[in-house]
């Protein structure tokens, strides 16, 4: 059994800019989304907290490098003695009038991306070849994809036939401010302990575009938070939920660990 979503509470979201209000008049006006933007920013909690505000059913796809057309749309399975037809996630979403999220599109076979294309134009349709039938989506589908622009090179990227068919939102980390207050809010530690954590970050993203393959996320700020708020001293916090992520490289571990011990002394 399933609850209604009207009656779910809305995950904790903090607002940076306009993006709500954005996500939310797409949703009206039945245009799919696309939501760029850094691991661990804050996209997925993003897309639910607004599933959750309209009300609306969230069907979410981690998308990965076999992902086939099949696998969204669905297809026949062999069981007790009979063949059966099993909607995929895609499908389901397009049924029930759900939101369909496509988490880390580009990672998906460029083939797969296809079946999106009846979608994300004024037919807002979904054919299904192997059933026969095509599926008008209800005004509540609504289709939102998310990718790491950071990723991008010449084999992972989104066609301009298919990336053209969204409107689009490019988040980032939250300014300082914000940040904290995010940190303090879902990790339930005090405001200072929150500062300090955001300030260990800003520190260790001016490495990122050299000696590491991505920036601490505001994600692992709070999984160190809620280490913290547990008992963890916040040196070993830090180590486990933020160098050891981050890094395999034994320097670069030295590296994070001098900056992290600069910031928290146990």
């Amino acid at each position: 059994m399933h609850a209604d979503p009207a009656a779910i509470r809305p995950p904790f979201y903090q607002p940076v800019a306009d993006e709500c209000a954005v996500f939310e008049l797409a949703f009206r006006q039945q245009l799919p989304l696309l939501i760029k933007g850094p691991t661990g920013c804050g996209k997925t909690r993003f897309v639910a907290h607004m599933a959750a505000r309209l009300g609306v059913p969230l069907i979410t796809v981690a998308c990965q490098d076999d992902l086939s057309a099949a696998d969204l749309v669905g297809r026949h399975l062999l069981g007790d003695g009979e063949t059966r037809w099993q909607d995929g996630p895609l499908t389901r979403a397009v049924r029930q009038g759900a939101i369909c999220y496509l988490d880390e599109l580009v990672e998906a076979r460029k083939d797969t991306t296809v079946v999106l294309h009846p979608l994300t134009d004024d037919r807002r349709i979904l054919p299904v070849e192997r059933t026969g039938e095509e599926l008008e989506a209800p005004p509540s589908f609504m289709l939102v994809a998310s990718y790491n622009p950071g990723y991008q090179h010449a084999l992972k990227t989104l066609k301009p036939s298919t990336r053209q068919r969204f409107v689009a939102l490019t988040f980032d980390y939250p300014a300082a401010a914000i940040e904290t207050g995010i940190v303090a809010t879902e990790a339930g530690v005090s405001h200072d302990q929150a500062a300090a954590l955001v300030a260990l970050a800003t520190d260790l993203r001016r490495l990122a575009a050299h000696d590491l393959d991505e920036a601490v996320s505001t994600r692992l700020l709070i999984h160190a938070a809620r280490l913290m708020q547990a008992g963890l001293p916040a040196g070993s916090a830090c180590r486990v939920a933020v160098i050891e992520p981050l890094s395999d490289e034994p320097a670069t571990r030295m590296a994070l660990a001098e900056i992290i011990r600069a910031h928290f002394a146990d």
